[in-house]
């Protein structure tokens, strides 16, 4: 199906962030009209994670609101109007072509709430309904942004950077995906119990640092600056192991990292900085290694990575020090920060891909798979 000015809104409330966005898409032009995000990070702080059912209540308060934020942003809005459910009234039908919404994976009450509220929109304005994978999503919001640096490529639903594999990495999920082309992978690898931003709260909450932990961990972390300090930790007086690195599969395992570090801590005496670096150096080196190694193992042009830890600075710079210094003939494609995290901007851009299919009723699933 050619692209000719298509507009699609995007609705994404598959954890604790309620999004709504805009995007315009004709060839190889790509405009985000509006990407909002309500976050619920702090209502969820002093429960050391996400609490389900407070998120559902959330997102179903923030979605009106979020929502008319997002046309007013666009120049779609043609009346005052309150932000109540029926906001919906007041949207001018014929700019927006398709409603997409993440359907799964995630958590299911949480999901509801934005299936629900797309479909309300979609059935008044009678527009065509697109279900959106979440990872898909990560993995596709590299596609948006134009190039500036190394870490970044233009909007183009071409295949030059084709076949890749993603490296997709977050609180809930760590994945390695084998992308032949866009729409068709294969999951390689994933990680037999926590994944890796979850390894990163539950650290955090042993070392008392409250929560999210990755970014507070990363912030530590980087603490430990200069070159007097080796990867591999040798100057320091803690040592964690590298869960899994040297299997011939492409799994991950973080368990036993955090285990690691509950040990460590209670046998006392022990830096607080050091050992956020060494916990996420663990973290990337293992993250890293697999990755490489299911690059050369598949053949790939391109190495992708997509996912809330993808907005981790250390394991950016790492990943493209590492591809430089071992002289390897792929592309290293990341998204900025802003869209590594969950929003609706690459909800949207992946439903751009599926606009062809037809989708008779949307459900979620929790445990979706790509």
């Amino acid at each position: 199906m050619a692209a000719k000015n298509i507009t699609i809104l995007g609705i994404d409330t598959s954890c604790d962030d309620t999004s709504v966005a805009l995007v315009k898409i004709q060839d190889t032009k790509y405009k985000i009209l509006s990407n909002v995000i309500s976050s619920q990070v702090k209502l969820h702080a002093k429960y050391g994670g996400v609490f389900p059912s407070l998120a559902k209540r959330e997102h179903q308060k923030n979605l009106p609101a979020v929502f008319k934020e997002v046309l007013e942003e666009a120049g779609l809005l043609t009346l005052g109007g309150s932000t109540s459910r029926e906001i919906s009234r007041e949207v001018e039908p014929l700019k927006i072509d398709f409603i997409a919404v993440t359907a799964g994976p995630g958590l299911e009450p949480c999901l509801w709430q934005g299936i629900n509220f797309a479909k309300e929109i979609a059935k008044k304005y009678k527009k065509p309904l697109i279900p959106v994978n979440h990872i898909e999503a990560h993995i596709l919001a590299n596609l948006i942004v134009r190039s500036r640096t190394p870490l970044k490529i233009e909007w183009s639903p071409t295949p030059h950077n084709l076949p890749a594999v993603a490296l997709v990495v977050s609180g809930g999920h760590t994945q390695l995906i084998l992308i032949r082309k866009i729409g068709q992978y294969k999951l390689i690898g994933e990680t037999r119990d926590d994944a890796a931003g979850e390894c990163f709260d539950k650290v955090a909450r042993i070392l008392g640092l409250g929560y999210p932990g990755g970014p507070i961990i990363s912030q530590l972390a980087a603490k430990v600056a200069g070159e007097q300090f080796s990867r591999e930790g040798e100057l320091f007086s803690v040592k964690l192991p590298r869960p899994m690195m040297y299997t011939k599969d492409y799994d991950f395992s973080f368990s036993g990292l955090k285990t690691a570090v509950l040990y460590r801590v209670k046998q006392g005496n022990y830096d607080k900085i050091e050992m956020c670096h060494e916990v996420q150096q663990s973290i990337i080196d293992v993250l890293i290694h697999k990755t490489i190694k299911a690059a050369k193992d598949f053949g790939v042009k391109s190495i992708i990575l997509g996912g809330g830890v993808a907005a981790n600075e250390e394991l950016r710079r790492q990943f493209y020090l590492n591809l430089k210094s071992k002289i390897l003939n792929l592309n290293f494609l990341v998204p900025p920060k802003n869209l590594c995290t969950d929003n609706a901007a690459m909800v949207a851009t992946a439903a751009f891909f599926h606009r062809a299919e037809k989708v008779k009723d949307i459900k979620a699933d929790a445990n979706l798979r790509i």
